[in-house]
């Protein structure tokens, strides 16, 4: 194609000017261009832009996006005891917030009680919930009928049990219960976040369909399944792999709630996604778009869902811890707004902002107030709610969606051709795709290649970063937590609760049972989170990771 005279004049200026050049990549490795024209879309990859709330979705998934309903603030809470996390929830929601995200402690999301944990280690970077009661301390003054709830409650569902059993003893209806199994996606535990895999891979898929066939059938405002994307890009996936792998995760789970008999227009609505958002500003955002209209295609084409509610991508996103330094951290801030307004743009429904403290210690309130407050301004000062999709159009978004969307879909190629997403993990495929862009990445930061700010360029002395991590749970306050957790346990009724975890036990071995019905049955009969995770752990097998080398 011949180029107009103005284009052939400016490139030789810019050749003239710009003397030699490094090629630039983004973190996809797609190269990136001096400048965009409408040329760089005219090719066969180019699509219809279309209209929000229309297919192919690329300008969003509603009509009137944020415009019509801004995008909700559900910020991550976690810390200390349920009383500790309740006092700082209800600061969050009244300065903003509108939904809540429960994080539990580490020991919770390795499967065991407090009184299995080591001591000093308790509450310190999320608060510990162990039963029933824990839940409903957690959520005292929370009206629950009508606030969505984010449950950060990996397989066997043990958090939700216990919001179920919460909500049966306040006299609210399951069916108003509302929120997200945030991480229901075992398969991104297996490969990325092995704290979180508590049991053998075929057993958390079985448990994974069990809970999204109860949900679907019992809690029609619930979401059971978030795939997650996060964890693999935090662990080093590029945005490119971390969406295709996404979706291909997606494709697997979909496909084995199908496999049961289950109806796709009557799951998929309620499947939900949850993305890390990077720095790369214009990446994320062709990240977003690319993978909404995907999925939409997806949904139609290889799923054959009819509803156009099942077409919808909806995504929460958080913005990158990965990108933070302990190094200025100060400069968090900066960072993270940056990554807020990459999802914004991106046509996200939910986002939490990270504080500037959290490569220091869980977020002090200061930093967590940062945090909410870096929303309102991106919504009310900086009116980034004003126009929809407003990079729709720019020649270089426009490119890079396509160019993210041709990546995104080689990624899934190679996991198609692996034999699906639960056999590509199973071989260690997804793993180590992910380790080698890992350690790119990290030669790029060694060599000086990608530029860290306060890492390897514009250092400063340490001492004038003046910034306090937060301080550990008060120990006299988890030990008094601790010691009411044992009157707890030691007065419930031992029949009850060995009925119902021997119920439990049985389900386990009858594929025919529900299990997730089982583990609510034991929640109310009075088991611990612990106990629930150890009869399936029994049952089921050990949860061990594969390490791809």
């Amino acid at each position: 194609m011949n180029k107009p005279f103005e284009h052939a004049q400016w490139e030789r200026e810019y050749a003239a000017q710009i003397g030699s050049e490094r090629a630039l990549r983004n973190r996809s490795g797609i190269p990136v261009q001096p400048l965009y024209t409408a040329a760089d879309r005219s090719g066969e990859d180019a699509q219809a832009l279309g209209f929000p709330g229309q297919p192919p979705y690329t300008r969003g998934i509603y009509a009137t996006m944020h415009r019509g309903r801004t995008w909700t603030q559900r910020q991550l809470v976690g810390l200390g005891t349920p009383a500790d996390y309740n006092t700082r929830l209800r600061d969050i929601l009244a300065k903003g917030g509108s939904a809540v995200s429960l994080i539990p402690c580490n020991s919770v999301f390795r499967g065991y009680d407090m009184d299995e944990s080591h001591f000093e280690l308790l509450g310190t970077c999320g608060v510990v919930v162990n039963c029933a009661g824990h839940m409903d301390a957690c959520l005292a003054g929370v009206d629950i009928e009508r606030t969505s709830v984010a449950l950060n409650d990996p397989s066997p569902f043990t958090l939700l049990a216990f919001l179920l059993a919460t909500a049966r003893k306040r006299g609210v209806d399951w069916h108003r219960i509302s929120g997200t199994s945030n991480q229901s996606d075992y398969l991104s535990h297996f490969v990325a976040n092995h704290m979180f895999f508590r049991i053998a891979l075929p057993g958390a898929r079985r448990i994974l369909a069990d809970h999204i066939e109860f949900c679907t059938r019992h809690l029609p405002k619930w979401n059971p399944m978030s795939v997650v994307g996060q964890h693999m890009q935090q662990a080093g996936a590029t945005p490119a792999q971390a969406m295709a792998f996404t979706l291909c995760t997606a494709l697997q789970n979909a496909e084995d709630c199908i496999a049961r008999g289950m109806a796709p227009d009557d799951f998929l609505p309620r499947f939900t996604f949850f993305f890390d958002v990077s720095v790369s500003f214009f990446e994320e955002v062709a990240k977003f778009r690319a993978g909404r209209r995907i999925w939409a295609r997806l949904a139609r084409a290889r799923l054959g869902a009819q509803d156009p509610r099942s077409w919808r991508f909806k995504f929460h996103a958080q913005t990158s811890g990965a990108d933070l330094t302990r190094q200025q951290p100060l400069n968090n801030i900066a960072r993270v707004t940056v990554q807020a307004m990459a999802g914004i743009f991106g046509g996200l429904q939910s986002l939490h902002t990270d504080s500037y403290d959290e490569a220091l210690s869980c977020p002090t309130e200061a930093g967590a107030r940062i945090a909410i407050s870096a929303q309102n301004i991106l919504r009310e000062e900086a009116r980034l709610t004003d126009v929809i999709d407003p990079l729709g159009g720019s020649y270089y978004v426009e490119a890079l969606t396509d160019q993210m969307e041709a990546e995104i879909l080689r990624v899934m190629d190679q996991v198609e051709q692996a034999g699906g997403m639960y056999r590509a993990v199973e071989k260690g495929l997804v793993q180590k795709e992910i380790g080698d862009s890992a350690m790119a990445f990290q030669r790029r930061v060694e060599s000086g290649e990608q530029v860290i700010v306060g890492v390897n360029a514009y250092q400063v002395d340490e001492e004038a970063a003046g910034v306090r991590a937060l301080d550990k749970p008060d120990p006299q306050r988890m030990r008094a937590h601790l010691e009411a957790f044992a009157r707890y346990k030691a007065a419930r009724s031992q029949s009850a609760l060995q009925r119902a975890l021997d119920g439990l036990a049985r389900a386990a071995g009858d594929p025919a049972r529900n299990l997730f019905e089982q583990v609510i049955a034991a929640a109310e009969a009075g088991a611990t989170h612990g106990e629930i995770c150890a009869t399936l752990r029994r049952e089921l097998g050990f949860g061990r990771p594969l390490v791809a080398v």
